[in-house]
């Protein structure tokens, strides 16, 4: 008699015996394929697994398509394994390097001792319909890690073995593709059948592989123009490749040599220019051109409070006097806020601010009258008034920070002439190899998660949970706007997640694993094992990442 276990799986509410060892395939099918869409993976006991994994004892599975972040990651991956075996194949002594997402995309860059032209990239894409149409398995591998230090080795994947070798894990788990071994973070389709929609076209001096929308799988996200979004993140990668720190293996080796010093001092050599930069330049347009008023913006965590702070310091060094507003203190009174689908307050949306008072005191300021600064109670939800004025002197620059500063809509009564616009985010550019590059959005994270817990009183579970509604809000209030900006912020640092390894590690383990938000917690702890630790007591008391972990020089 074939011996059972019991699954529940979430998504049906359907309690189903199967056999010892199913595979979640297996299950899918068994509990009546639920998903309107194929599953991509699974939170197996809120941990994810790809497809192939088995089960040997009862679970809690809920299966996961595209249309949910983690599904799509898993399909990403797996078709950037394709990508990268037929690139391999098209092209064997080429090294292929997955950099960053853009353009709703990922930017590719192929090194071939030539460019890449329209031709090379159509084999490509042909090869990679074949790998697809032949619908071959990904063949999860988990060895001794000095074993897949020596096999990469041979294999020339040298990323990849300073990687898992500077990591101290005793085991490493690669994929092999009909031959084709590459190593990628997470699990992928148990096969290339699953990669339907794809395309690669090409983008400055590389290509940009495109994939499907989130909203809607059978369409391919369109191309939309971000050259200042490039060009932020080609000047970070060119600092790395000067300084030798492609990858986490190169960083890991570095701080094991004792260099973690220089390291710090670099990055934050090359902000601190960068804000010098920006504020040379606004005092250029500022005598020049009558520029009179700086909004910065981006999205949450990527330091814009400190940014802000740094840059008027750097105007006082340039002679000009600057003065703030806090778009937060013009939110609307609590029961004229707009509310979302869902019947709950919208605070992300624009319309939750006073916009016509905001723009009343904004043309007052600009003219050189004084104004009665509002303060928002966030405890009432109301709007005070504690005595603050400000006017502006002919020296005087209006500095305003916040998510909706560079929305056109906010400031549409003034000319643009007055306006210098600043889009602050952090653009992670170090990747863990060659073909796994590290999302903005996880360092994002990763920092909101210790500031909340640190200083907000927020748990990695709220944090985590609130997540996705922060995101969309970001697509739907911010991301739309980044390219009206006139200079683009690379917060990001060369070190950032060494440092804040040691501060997340143990408030991501007090996620419980019965929790939803374990699986996201999971993740993130396997992620982060990558890093080697930098001990926060070597970061300067300035740092950006100060703002996060606490001991900045700056009042928050």
């Amino acid at each position: 008699m074939t011996e059972t276990i019991t699954i529940y799986c979430k998504n049906n509410n359907v309690y189903k015996d199967v056999p010892l060892g199913a595979t979640l395939l297996d299950i899918y099918t068994a509990v009546g394929s639920p998903l309107k869409n194929r599953p991509m993976n699974a939170r197996v006991n809120n941990k994810v697994e790809g497809l192939t994994f088995r089960c040997y004892y009862p679970k809690d599975v809920e299966f996961i398509d595209y249309t949910q972040l983690s599904g799509q990651r898993t399909y990403v991956r797996s078709l950037c394994f394709v990508f990268s075996k037929a690139v391999h194949d098209v092209l064997p002594t080429a090294t292929l390097n997955l950099e960053h997402p853009v353009s709703k995309g990922y930017f590719c860059k192929i090194h071939n001792g030539k460019s890449i032209d329209h031709q090379t990239i159509e084999k490509i894409r042909t090869r990679m319909r074949e790998i697809i149409d032949a619908d071959i398995p990904f063949r999860f591998k988990n060895t001794r890690t000095s074993d897949a230090v020596k096999l990469f080795h041979e294999r020339g994947l040298f990323d990849k073995e300073l990687l898992v070798e500077t990591t101290g894990m005793p085991y490493t788990m690669y994929y092999d593709l009909d031959g084709y071994i590459n190593y990628f973070y997470g699990c992928l389709t148990p096969s290339t059948g699953y990669i339907q929609l794809f395309d690669i076209v090409p983008y400055f001096d590389g290509v940009l592989l495109r994939i499907p929308r989130r909203s809607d799988p059978q369409e391919l996200e369109p191309v939309i123009k971000q050259d200042k979004m490039f060009q932020a993140y080609k000047e970070h990668l060119t600092l790395l490749d000067t300084v030798g720190l492609n990858n986490v293996g190169d960083l890991n080796k570095a701080i094991r040599k004792g260099m973690t010093p220089e390291i710090i001092m670099v990055s934050e050599a090359m902000q601190e220019k960068s804000v010098a930069k920006i504020a040379e330049e606004i005092a250029c347009r500022f005598r020049d051109n009558g520029v009179r008023m700086v909004l910065i913006s981006g999205p949450s965590s990527s330091g814009k409070t400190t940014f802000c702070k740094r840059l008027q310091i750097q105007l006082i060094t340039n002679l000009i006097h600057p003065v703030s507003i806090s778009l937060d203190d013009y939110f609307l009174d609590r029961e004229h806020t707009p509310k979302d689908e869902k019947g709950e307050y919208d605070f992300e949306s624009l319309y939750a601010l006073d916009l016509p008072y905001f723009n009343s005191d904004l043309q007052k300021a600009i003219n050189g009258e004084e104004i009665a600064l509002p303060t928002f109670s966030f405890e009432t939800g109301s709007r005070i008034y504690k005595g603050n004025k400000l006017k502006m002197g002919p020296n005087s620059i209006l500095i305003i920070e916040g998510i909706h500063a560079l929305n056109p809509e906010l400031t549409s009564i003034l000319d643009d002439h007055y306006k210098y616009k600043v889009y602050v985010s952090a653009l992670t550019s170090i990747s863990l190899d060659n073909h796994n590059w590290i999302p903005t959005t996880d360092n994002r994270l990763l920092r909101r998660i210790v500031r909340d817990y640190r200083f907000r009183g927020y748990s990695a579970k709220d944090t985590i949970a609130r997540w996705e509604s922060v995101r969309k809000g970001e697509d739907k209030w911010i991301f739309p706007y980044q390219e009206n900006a006139d200079a683009m912020f690379n917060s990001a640092m060369l070190y950032e997640l060494a440092a804040l390894r040691k501060y997340a590690e143990p408030i991501l383990m007090e996620v419980l694993e019965i929790e939803e938000e374990n699986a996201e917690a999971y993740r993130l702890l396997r992620f982060l094992r990558y890093f080697n630790y930098i001990h926060e007591t070597e970061l300067p008391p300035t740092s950006l990442l100060r703002e996060f972990l606490g001991g900045s020089s700056f009042s928050y």
